[in-house]
């Protein structure tokens, strides 16, 4: 018998402004049209002034205890992937913590921009079957609306605000690849690549939170190639192949990156949950989003096998295979 990390809760939270692709036509030299063509984005949903990261955090965690019927107590720690916390210090995960009224345990931050999650997956994954912990709160935030550059029309249209959290909890299993939770992870990264998708600020540089900056083409490139290599290779580690997953949940970034990388894991669009029509591209936040609507509208099976994936800027790239 080993440790497992089965979600057993799932939440999500998104603000209030809905932001239509119509809204930039006035502001840029683009159009609906244009967007929905190149990206399948129609609208998303933009923070308001003084609404912060660690906000939208607090509200998606408290749908995923609700969801799995526990108190913020119940909690042994907390993992936050962000690349736009509201402070350099502290972590964001800290002040979700005390707006939860969590009084025990840990909080810390995971940045590897939309590969975030996976990222945090993976380690909260770890510590459980380590049995360092028993209950872990997994949030994806983010407020991206803040580090863009509103007259570069190739980057600011495809970015939205939101967090997306589940609970990752210890089960027993047998150690084979039927048993629930989480069943393998694959994370890379490659610095080599940073001036792919970047954003232009810094402590130790400018000491300005910078603008997202992104070589659109190369990007596109990579992700299709990366991403399902790096899901092919967590089947691999779980003992499973493409022909028996019931459902890829992928970073939603781009509709044509992600009909892509189905094409090449030769899956059908119809075990692909897709969300990026009406949030765009959350980073950090894009899985656990997706994976709480889904969840919601009751798609998800017991026993159905499901692979994340996302890249994001480092390059950073991974993915999970879990059974629901």
């Amino acid at each position: 018998m080993i440790r497992r990390a089965v979600i057993t809760g799932t939440g999500h939270y998104l603000p209030e402004r809905v932001v239509e692709n119509s809204w930039f036509e006035d502001k840029l030299d683009t159009s609906d049209e244009w967007i929905r063509t190149r990206t399948g984005i129609e609208r998303r949903h933009f923070a308001a002034e003084g609404e912060t990261t660690s906000d939208l955090g607090i509200r998606a965690a408290r749908a995923a205890l609700d969801k799995a019927g526990l108190q913020p107590d119940d909690l042994d720690g907390i993992v936050l992937a962000t690349s736009t916390p509201d402070f350099t210090f502290p972590a964001a995960a800290t002040m979700v913590q005390a707006g939860l009224g969590m009084t025990r345990g840990f909080a810390f931050d995971v940045q590897a921009v939309c590969a975030g999650f996976v990222f945090a997956m993976a380690n909260a994954d770890a510590m459980i079957r380590s049995g360092q912990v028993d209950r872990v709160l997994v949030i994806g935030a983010e407020t991206f609306s803040r580090i863009m550059d509103w007259t570069d029309r190739t980057t600011c249209v495809l970015f939205g605000d939101g967090a997306g959290a589940v609970i990752l909890e210890a089960q027993e299993g047998k150690g084979d690849n039927s048993d629930r939770g989480i069943l393998a992870c694959d994370l890379h990264s490659d610095g080599k690549y940073r001036d792919l998708l970047y954003v232009d600020g810094g402590v130790s540089t400018t000491g300005t939170a910078g603008q997202l900056r992104m070589q659109g083409n190369l990007v596109f490139r990579h992700a299709v190639e990366k991403l399902a290599k790096t899901a092919h290779a967590a089947l691999d580690k779980a003992g499973l192949t493409p022909g028996e997953v019931d459902w890829l949940v992928p970073h939603q970034a781009n509709l044509r990156i992600i009909s892509a990388t189905a094409q090449k894991m030769g899956l059908p669009m119809e075990k692909v949950v897709l969300t990026v029509a009406d949030h765009g591209n959350t980073s950090a936040a894009s899985i656990p989003l997706a994976l709480s609507v889904a969840d919601g509208e009751g798609r998800f099976k017991p026993g159905d096998v499901l692979v994340t994936e996302a890249i994001g800027g480092g390059l950073s790239w991974g993915s999970a295979v879990l059974r629901w």
